[in-house]
């Protein structure tokens, strides 16, 4: 009876949601039901919701959380929006997943990023940032020409920057406008390579996104 309920209500949701949406629902802490789009981060039904998951924090608070999940307990990072409902007489909570680019939108983006060279800060268009770098707790970011470094994380950034910024890496984000190359390693794991001549890998856990952002 929970499976089928489920069921119709996804269907309900789904007619208005996008194509890359994904929805869950748990009933009572465990996922009855799953329906997968484009962004799928693999969530199995019969499995219980873990702490740090919107529906997890979603049936703790007992209403709407809204909000990017980095580090996620699934196969890939996502936004993530979650209802508290009855479903069945039962205490559930509907999940909708996005991708994290959608988190982007929610706010208002950057034109352009300030960042400190040997000499003095500068506003940079964002248009003309290659790629964003996490290294030694300094977040670092690059053009053509010179480095320079930034106040943001790249946490932040993922949700400040236009959605042709990709993270491929907990320590790397691309401008997928910069990208002139995909291929692969030895061990076949991905490596973008940007106009600038930067070649970057993709990590396991950003490969799923990556590669349906990309759409190969």
């Amino acid at each position: 009876m929970i499976y089928e309920n489920a069921k119709q209500y996804v269907k309900i949701l789904k007619e208005w949601l996008p194509k890359e949406a994904s929805v869950a629902i748990a009933v009572e802490g465990v996922y009855a039901y799953y329906a997968a789009g484009i962004h799928d981060i693999g969530i199995e039904i019969g499995t219980a919701t873990q702490k740090g998951d919107i529906a997890f924090e979603v049936a703790k608070v007992k209403q709407k959380v809204e909000r990017y999940i980095e580090q996620s307990n699934y196969r890939a990072p996502y936004f993530g929006i979650g209802y508290p409902i009855t479903l069945a007489d039962q205490d559930a909570t509907v999940v909708i997943v996005l991708p994290p680019a959608h988190a982007a939108t929610k706010k208002e983006t950057l034109d352009f990023l300030t960042g400190k060279n040997e000499k003095c800060w500068c506003p940079i268009p964002v248009e003309e940032i290659a790629y964003i770098e996490s290294l030694q707790k300094k977040t670092l970011f690059y053009n053509t020409d010179e480095t320079y470094q930034s106040i943001y994380t790249l946490k932040e950034l993922v949700q400040l920057l236009p959605s042709h910024f990709l993270r491929i890496h907990r320590s790397y984000i691309v401008n997928i406008k910069e990208i002139t190359e995909i291929s692969r390693d030895f061990s076949s794991n991905i490596l973008i390579t940007l106009k600038n001549g930067a070649t970057l890998p993709v990590s396991q856990s950003y490969t799923s996104v990556v590669r349906k952002t990309l759409g190969f």
